[in-house]
Order: C-alpha cells, then structure tokens, then sequence
C-alpha cells in the first residue's frame, strides 16, 4: 500500500518566506533540485535565491515541511541550471524518492499550475487576487472566488480467473502496459465511472468492484481513485482512439507495467500477491 504521506503539513501556510525556509522550485513542468543532496529534497530557501533571484512577491505557501515553512516558486523554463541543480519532470521522481517526498513536489507543481491558471476571473475575465493566506484566489469585480481543483479518476484492475486485463495506451512512445483509468462525470459514483469507462475502452461489463486505494497524481491535478473489478461478458474491443492494445495476460506472461510507486503498479503487485 502507498505510504502515509506525514512530513507535509497543511493544516497551517506559512506567511512571509523567510532566508531559512524551504523551497520548491520549478521551471515550466520540471522540478530543479540540488546535485548536493539527496534526491528531490527541497532548497534552502536562501540557496535557491543565490541561484536564480526568486521573485517573493509571487512565492505560493505549501505547508510546513519537517516544521519549516515551505513555498513553491516557477522560474524561466530556459534559466540556466548550471552544475547545481537537476531538472527532471515530476514522473522522473516516481519510486527514486520517499512517498511523501514525491507528494509534496506534487502539491507544490499543482498549486504553482493553479496560481498560473487563474491569473484572470473565469465568470467576468478580470484580474483575481490571493486570498486567505493563499488558499483561493477572489476576483474584485464579481467577487467569484476560486480554491484549487482536483479531478477524480477511477483505475481499476479487471481480472478473469487468474488473469489480469492490461492495456497500452494510444500515442505513447514509451510503452508499458497499465491497467485502465478515467475521468468520472457529473452525477456519477466510482462504480459507474468504472463499468462505463471499462466499457468504452476495451468493449467488456464487469462487476464485483471493490475499492482498494487512492493517490495524488500531479500531472496535474488529479486524484486517483483505485478498484479491483470482475469480467462478466463480453470479447475485448480496444478503443483506437485509447488504447492501442489490451489483452489478459497472467503471472508467466506479463508484458513491462508502471513501477509499483504508482498505483496502477499497487493494483497489479496486489492482485499478484493474492493468487
């Protein structure tokens, strides 16, 4: 199961960044982090500054990390890193650092990507303003405020007997095979988010779901909802504009998955386990 993520606390925002504290930094989608420390440990926040002049006007309150106050800060995508830092995306950091570490870059990615989107009122088009110490933004016109959002995915393991159903996902270069995921709709639960989108992708009903875990996911801002399920009819049908193939396979025969970081990776590990 995916660790308890207890180093970040959020119950508190920090509220002026002080030499001291600690910093997330961010250049366009990549997180930079110190080629001196471990890896994907956050600056110091004073370190960060000698290297690119952070603006802290524009800092974004995280929490309180290992009791320091902790920001997130997005630099130039082309500022230059020099032999200090390494920049990686945030997948890159998946399974090479501690659960909680690679929750808090997420949450520092997704409320950077929150601030950068809501620039401007959605409702009236004119300019919003932080608000409540950097929980929302407000606009002044029409007085629409805004907290950051997360969209539910459910992913969920299909088995038949003794065989789990893994698909590939259609345009992607790197290929793996995972189980299925989507997005739920308005007015739908899990379940049904999960009988329709098994449906749509690969053509089979299921049944028998059962909930297993959930994981951030910040690319960009999801939550991931996980679920064993059951084939009940049906021949599988990829859908070509998702999957570029789906098939069961068992233990003997398993073509290359997520790591187990991931909880797709969890779902399979499990279900494995159990047999």
């Amino acid at each position: 199961m995916i660790g308890d993520s207890t180093l970040l606390d959020i119950s508190v925002f920090p509220q002026r960044p002080e030499a001291d504290d600690w910093a997330f930094v961010f250049a366009g989608r990549n997180t930079l982090t110190s080629l001196r420390g471990q890896p994907g440990v956050p600056w110091r926040l004073e370190e960060a500054d000698a290297l690119w002049h952070l603006n802290k006007e524009l800092a974004v309150p995280i929490g309180y990390w290992e009791g320091k106050a902790t920001w997130a800060f997005s630099i130039p995508e082309d500022s230059h890193t020099g032999v200090e830092a390494l920049s990686g995306n945030l997948y890159s950091l998946l399974g090479r650092v501690d659960d909680a570490l690679f929750h808090a870059h997420g949450r520092a990615y997704q409320l950077l990507h929150w601030r950068d989107t809501h620039q401007y009122c959605g409702r009236c088009g004119s300019p919003t303003s932080i608000i409540e110490h950097g929980r929302a933004v407000a606009c002044g016109d029409c007085s629409t405020r805004v907290y950051p959002r997360i969209s539910p995915c459910v992913i969920v393991l299909v088995s038949k007997g003794d065989k789990l159903l893994l698909a590939a996902a259609a345009g992607y270069q790197k290929r793996f095979y995972s189980t299925l995921a989507g997005f739920m709709e308005p007015g739908e639960t899990c379940e049904q988010t999960v009988i329709r989108e098994v449906r749509e992708e690969v053509g089979i009903e299921v049944g028998n779901i059962r909930y297993f875990t959930s994981q951030p996911w910040p690319f960009p801002s999801q939550v991931m909802l996980g679920f064993f399920a059951e084939w009940q009819s049906g021949d599988i049908v990829p859908n070509p504009d998702e999957i570029e193939e789906a098939e069961w396979f068992d233990r003997s025969s398993l073509p290359p998955t997520p790591p187990n970081a991931s909880i797709s990776g969890q779902l399979i590990a499990h279900f494995l386990q159990a047999r």
